[in-house]
C-alpha cells in the first residue's frame, strides 16, 4: 500500500476518534460521503478508517441508518434485560403489554421452570420499542411460586429491575439464537413485511438454584445487532 494512502487512513481514523471522544452512545459519526469530500480520498480509504474503529468497539454500523458511537462494552457474562440493553446502546426502551395473565404450565414450560404440569405460571407478552420504533416481541413465562402477587403490583417497564427489587435478579441464563422470518402476526406488530428476516432468541434464566424465567423474543434483524463477548480464562 502506498505510504500516502496509509497515512490518510490513519489521519481519518484519528480525526474520528478525537471528534467523537466523549460523545454519548448513539451519536452519529460523519457519513462516508462527508469524509470523502472533506479529505479528498477514495471511499475505500474512509471505510478502512471506520472499519478500524468498529473493530475496536468505538463505533458500530446500523445497516441503512449509518455509523454511530457504540455503547460501552458490558462486563463479560453480565446479564442484561431489554431495558438495560437499550440504555447501553443509547436508546430509550418502551414497553406495550399484549398479554399479562396467570396460566397453567404446559409440559414444555413446566419442564423448563422445573414445575409440575398444571402449576400456575405468569405469562407476560410485550411489544418492545426503542426510540419509538418497534424492536422486538418478548414472550416470557415466570414462576409464580417465586413471584406471588406480581401481576397485581402493576407491570414495570423493566422486568429485571423489578426482579432485582425482590432480590430475584437472575444469576445465570442460557440463550439460544436462530434466524427466521416474520409471521403475519409478528410482521404486523413489528411493522415489517411478512417474511422479513428476524432474530429469534430463547432464554432460560435462574436465580441461584431456582428456575425463574423462560422467554422467547423476536427481534427485527434490520434494527438489532446481537453482541456477544468472550474472554479467555486461565
Amino acid at each position: 500500500m502506498p505510504p500516502r494512502r496509509q497515512l490518510k487512513h490513519v489521519a481519518i481514523r484519528e480525526y474520528l476518534r478525537e471528534l467523537l471522544a466523549g460523545a454519548p452512545p448513539g451519536t452519529a459519526a460523519p457519513s462516508e460521503r462527508e469524509l470523502v469530500q472533506q479529505f479528498g480520498v477514495a471511499r475505500m480509504t474512509v471505510r478502512q478508517a471506520i472499519d478500524a474503529l468498529v473493530a475496536e468497539g468505538l463505533l458500530h454500523r446500523a445497516p441503512g441508518r449509518g455509523t454511530f458511537v457504540a455503547p460501552p462494552r458490558a462486563e463479560v457474562g453480565r446479564l442484561l434485560g431489554y431495558t438495560e440493553e437499550m440504555a447501553r446502546r443509547g436508546m430509550l426502551a418502551e414497553s406495550q403489554t399484549l398479554v399479562a395473565r396467570r396460566e397453567k404450565a404446559g409440559p414444555g414450560i413446566a419442564r423448563a421452570l422445573e414445575l409440575t404440569e398444571g402449576d400456575p405460571v405468569l405469562h407476560w407478552k410485550r411489544l418492545r420499542r426503542a426510540d419509538g420504533v418497534p424492536m422486538c416481541i418478548e414472550d416470557a413465562y415466570l414462576s409464580e411460586i417465586l413471584l406471588p402477587g406480581f401481576l397485581q403490583s402493576g407491570m414495570p417497564t423493566s422486568l429485571y429491575a423489578a426482579l432485582e427489587e425482590r432480590g430475584l435478579r437472575p444469576t445465570w441464563a442460557e440463550d439460544s439464537v436462530s434466524a427466521g422470518v416474520a409471521t403475519e402476526e409478528e410482521a404486523g406488530l413489528l411493522e415489517v413485511d411478512q417474511g422479513t428476516p428476524v432474530l429469534r432468541v430463547a432464554r432460560r434464566a435462574r436465580v441461584e438454584d431456582k428456575s425463574l424465567e423462560v422467554s422467547r423474543a423476536v427481534f427485527r434483524a434490520d434494527r438489532f445487532t446481537l453482541w456477544v463477548q468472550f474472554a479467555d480464562k486461565p
